[in-house]
């Protein structure tokens, strides 16, 4: 049978000094249209300008670093927490070489589940702060989070990750850089059930 034979680049544009890849770009997507649909959601509910302001930038910090400690902790703790320099590149986006020198390498490693922790984390404190409803602030960014869930399935399927399994259904994809065998595409079916989550 015909499968979709699937090895797209990961990188949309390589500067040789800086890669623009597909994944941070719907990483960055999803964020933005969940931005949007709070800041909807909060303007319909006639909420203060500025408590969205602090929300948006709680949540961008904590979905930012929980997905990159999420990352660097549970894929590669025996890199990151072996030796000071290395953990300082799970903080900083380079990569520090053996003569002293360092490379720019960007946040190659985020993970949504460390994500959806730091969110939490983030929403806990901005409530403390504003005295803004928990669950109201839930409310609006668990309307809003499928988007962003989307976005980063899709991203995964980019960069040929979280496959599904061997499967012979005609619109099975053929992931080349993983292995010969026609999978059912995983990360489709999750990102097209996720915007049905938020119904």
């Amino acid at each position: 049978m015909n499968y979709i034979h699937w090895n797209p680049p990961t990188d949309i544009l390589d500067l040789g000094f800086y890669a623009l890849r597909w994944y941070g770009v719907l990483w960055a997507i999803g964020l933005f249209g969940a931005a949007y649909i709070v800041a909807r959601l909060y303007t319909d509910n006639k909420m203060v300008q500025s408590k969205y302001t602090s929300l948006l930038l709680y949540t961008f910090l904590g979905v930012v670093l929980g997905a990159r400690l999420g990352h660097c902790l549970f894929y590669e703790p025996n890199y990151y927490l072996q030796s000071i320099p290395h953990f300082i590149e799970m903080l900083l986006p380079i990569r520090l070489l053996p003569d002293g020198a360092w490379r720019y390498t960007g946040y190659a490693g985020l993970a949504s589940h460390g994500g959806v922790i730091g969110l939490l984390v983030a929403i806990y404190l901005y409530c403390r702060k504003t005295k803004t409803k928990y669950l109201f602030v839930l409310d609006c960014v668990g309307f809003a989070a499928p988007f962003t869930a989307m976005a980063i399935r899709l991203g995964n399927l980019m960069n040929s990750e979280i496959i599904g399994r061997p499967t012979d259904v005609p619109w099975a994809f053929v992931f080349t850089r993983v292995d010969p065998l026609p999978r059912h595409p995983a990360q489709l079916y999750e990102a097209f059930s996720m915007p049905l989550s938020s119904v």
